[in-house]
């Protein structure tokens, strides 16, 4: 086995596995280091083949109980079929001008959102469940309905690997017009760091909810964005309308990030309110979180 296999750790972390060109390859290795920490952790019991299983019933027909899975767990469970496990999933990714940040040491928010996206489909794809694409900034620059196929996880990858991006960002309008196209419920997944109108960007977030879809919310910054630990006297400049402040960061370090956590507070309660999964990512953090969290979520969809 390689050292890169060995050293599981290294594989998640975004500033080694950033420096792998093929998204595809960046992708396999994120989801195969991933399960190798799985059957390290104390969330072994949340390994991927679980996500095709649900718990014993009373009624159940004991012939359906997946006895291998008792062995690893000491409780019951009953391997589903293909029809009742297949999902629809829809990953929703922010491409505008914003996530193109990123502070010295760590990769950019696209970046890193491109890699956890491609390494969902990846995993997503390797269960059979069905996977679409939706990219958007102040529109949606491409829509891709699910499929589970090799060719169409290809065509992610390709999404993925050439993002086009507007300095503009319309998150709301964006989500409704995707939410419209949804026509039958299932997981949706969006990816942003949601730097717009929050109270519009929420209204749009409940009405997947309102379908009956269930949601998961991915906030991805960086580091500084929330430190805000610049040293010297600086020209911030707005990514998305070309705005210029100069000024003594020690000076607005305070209100920064007292503003800072009033958004992430406000956004974090109104998900959880509405039954939205809202996790948020760091683009120095390892993969796991991420992924970790969908599989927990997947697991209890059946």
């Amino acid at each position: 086995m390689s050292g890169l296999y060995q050293d599981y750790k290294s594989i998640l972390d975004p500033s080694i596995i950033s420096k792998i060109t093929s998204l595809e390859l960046r992708a396999r290795l994120v989801v195969e280091g991933f399960m190798v920490g799985l059957h390290r952790s104390p969330y072994h019991g949340f390994s991927v083949e679980f996500t095709q299983h649900r718990p014993y019933m009373q009624g159940d027909n004991l012939k359906d109980v997946d006895w291998k899975v008792y062995g690893k767990t000491e409780k019951f469970y009953i391997k589903q079929y293909e029809e009742e496990t297949n999902l629809k999933i829809h990953i929703i990714l922010d491409t505008s001008a914003s996530m193109k940040f990123a502070s010295k040491g760590n990769v950019t928010k696209q970046e890193y959102a491109a890699t956890l996206t491609a390494a969902l489909s990846y995993l997503m794809m390797k269960q059979q469940d069905a996977v679409g694409l939706t990219l958007y900034s102040d529109r949606i620059m491409k829509y891709l309905p699910p499929k589970v196929s090799r060719p169409f996880l290809q065509e992610i990858f390709k999404s993925l690997s050439k993002i086009s991006s507007s300095d503009k960002t319309n998150t709301a309008s964006c989500l409704q017009s995707i939410a419209e196209k949804i026509k039958r419920r299932g997981l949706v997944i969006i990816i942003s760091d949601f730097f717009d109108d929050i109270g519009s960007v929420l209204k749009a977030i409940k009405h997947f909810s309102y379908q009956k879809n269930e949601v998961i919310v991915f906030q991805i910054l960086d580091p500084i964005e929330r430190s805000f630990a610049f040293g010297r006297d600086a020209i911030f400049i707005d990514m998305e309308t070309n705005d210029e402040i100069t000024t003594q960061p020690y000076q607005i370090q305070k209100a920064y990030k007292e503003a800072m956590n009033a958004f992430i507070t406000s956004l974090k309660r109104e998900c959880l309110n509405s039954n939205v999964d809202y996790n948020l990512i760091e683009t120095s953090q390892p993969f796991d979180k991420a992924l970790l969290n969908y599989i927990q979520k997947r697991s209890k969809l059946f």
